[in-house]
Formats: C-alpha cells, sequence, structure tokens
C-alpha cells in the first residue's frame, strides 16, 4: 500500500521541521519537499505554513494529519488481521536502538529471529537514546531499544535486560590489574566521554553527580560520538572511559581491554524497549516482541 508520503507528512507534522525529518527518515531534505509538494498537488492547497520561523500546519493540514494517523493505523490492522487468517507472518519491521544496544546486542538476535520467520524484513537504525525517542515519536520506527531514561509520557516503557557500566582501560594501564578504583581517582586521569544525548553518558553524569562530581571537574581527554571510537581511543592510551560490559566483549576475549569497577558500588542500568502509546503494531511487530522478550540474553556473554 502506499502509505509513504503519508508517513513523512506526519514527521514533518511530528517534528516541526523538514530538516529533522529529513534526519529521522533518512531521506535528503529535497526529498522530504518533494512528498510533501506531491500531497499539496494532489489537495490543491498548503498543508504548512513556513512563513515564520517554525513549520506550523495550515487547517487543511489539521485535517489531513488526523486522517493520515487513522489511514496509518488501518494499514497496520489489516495486515494483522490477514496474518492472523492465513498464520502467515510477513511485513517489514523498524526499530530504533541506541548504540550499545544496536551494536552490540541486536544483530545476533536478528539474525535467529530471522532464521525462523524468513518473510519479514527487519530495518535497523542505529542512534544515540534521543534519537531513537524522536523517531519513535515520529512514527518512522515501530520499536525501540535504549539505554537510560526516557519520558512515559507518549510511550510504554518496559525493562528488557539489565545492564552494568564498567570501568574501561588498556591493558597496559597501571590501573589494570586491580578490582575496582575510588571514584575520585577519575579525577584524575585522562577521561573520554560518549556525546551529549546518549543514554552512556546520561548515566555516568548521573552517578558522578552523586559524589559530588561533573564533568567540569575531571580532565575530559576527548567527547566521541561511538563506543567504537571510544574503545579504539583507550586501547591507544588516550584516556580511560566507562562503558557497558556488553561492548567490550571482544575487546577482553583478546586482552587488549581491561574492565574493573568504582569501588563505592556498580554502577547498573536496564535496556529498555519502548512503543508508542498510540500505535497500532503489526502482526510482524507483534512476533518480534514476543520473541525479544523470551530471548536468551546471556548466552550472548558467553
Amino acid at each position: 500500500m502506499e502509505d509513504h508520503k503519508l508517513k513523512v507528512f506526519c514527521t514533518v507534522a511530528e517534528t516541526r521541521s523538514f530538516s529533522k525529518t529529513s534526519e529521522i527518515i533518512h531521506l535528503t531534505q529535497p526529498a522530504v519537499s518533494l512528498q510533501i509538494q506531491a500531497l499539496e498537488e494532489i489537495y490543491e492547497t498548503k498543508l504548512f505554513d513556513r512563513s515564520s520561523s517554525t513549520v506550523t500546519l495550515t487547517p487543511a493540514g489539521e485535517i489531513l494529519y488526523k486522517f493520515a494517523k487513522e489511514i496509518l493505523g488501518l494499514y497496520a490492522n489489516v495486515e494483522k488481521v490477514i496474518g492472523d487468517i492465513t498464520g502467515l507472518v510477513k511485513g517489514s519491521i523498524s526499530i530504533g536502538a541506541s548504540s550499545t544496544i544496536g551494536n552490540y546486542l541486536l544483530p545476533g538476535v536478528i539474525t535467529d529471529f530471522k532464521k525462523a520467520h524468513l518473510k519479514i524484513k527487519i530495518h535497523l537504525l542505529v542512534g544515540n537514546t534521543k534519537r531513537v525517542v524522536d523517531m519513535l515519536n515520529s512514527g518512522s520506527i515501530d520499536v525501540g531499544l535504549v539505554e537510560g531514561e526516557v519520558s512515559r509520557q507518549k510511550m510504554v516503557v518496559e525493562k528488557l535486560i539489565p545492564d552494568e557500566l564498567l570501568l574501561v582501560v588498556p591493558a597496559h594501564h597501571p590501573w589494570a590489574k586491580k578490582k575496582d578504583i575510588p571514584i575520585s581517582e577519575l579525577t584524575k586521569e585522562p577521561f573520554i566521554f560518549r556525546e551529549g544525548g546518549s543514554g552512556t553518558r546520561q548515566m555516568i553524569e548521573m552517578f558522578l553527580s552523586k559524589y559530588g562530581i561533573s564533568p567540569n571537574n575531571m580532565k575530559v581527554a576527548m567527547v566521541l560520538g561511538s563506543t567504537e571510537a571510544i574503545k579504539e581511543a583507550v586501547e591507544n592510551g588516550l584516556g580511560v572511559s566507562i562503558l557497558s560490559r556488553w561492548a567490550v566483549r571482544k575487546e577482553l576475549k583478546y586482552g587488549t581491554l581491561q574492565l574493573l569497577r568504582i569501588k563505592e558500588e556498580r554502577v547498573n542500568r536496564d535496556f529498555s524497549l519502548i512503543v508508542n502509546k498510540s500505535s497500532v503494531s503489526s502482526h510482524a511487530v507483534d512476533e518480534f516482541l514476543t520473541y525479544l522478550r523470551s530471548y536468551p540474553f546471556n548466552k550472548l556473554l558467553a
């Protein structure tokens, strides 16, 4: 069914930004504008007012938005009901995942899921927690998997699996043979942070603040946009960092990085599953959610 233009239109309406829509749905900004222009030509009226600094819906746009959300929900219902009748689960699932989950957990889960569901196509988009929440709110993804705290206002948040953040140091570092380090020692070493908006960065800052430490008190060596970049920097002796144990499995196996705990307490969090409260999930999405909730994640740590 042709629903792509409606999805683009709803995303612009919800983000109030052509550039943000472009980023969320991975279309160029001119391509987003063309989709909206095509709808405006169909209905022979303007759908957005772009005269101010923000993009707002016109009265006609408000009407289309209301019906577009209903139409997209009906499409999902049709697929679900026909799937129930035929017993054939097919379709596509768009998943947004924050970087630790998307890069280190989901590839194994999706591989196993696809073995039993050959006709389901899966699109995985990886970004920081903030971007995943934005994509879910705009309807660009069906399911989100995030680390860190998220607002429950528009979504259902379900804890999926526990995670622990640990201090990561290179194998040759003086701390490498220790089991734990007092938190005060972190202010004396070059430290590597993730970028703002990252669930890991959010969790680290919350933990440090409990002990009266802010990034301003630390020797911040650099701020990097990916876990892989942080691991590479730590391996090369450019500083220490705090990462999820899931992200360092390969380096632990080969002995290039070492993990140790903060002496005062463990830094625990949860990876959470998020879905939009108002969305209607397809048969394929329901099947994936059921599979995800019962998946033996611990086998990935073995």
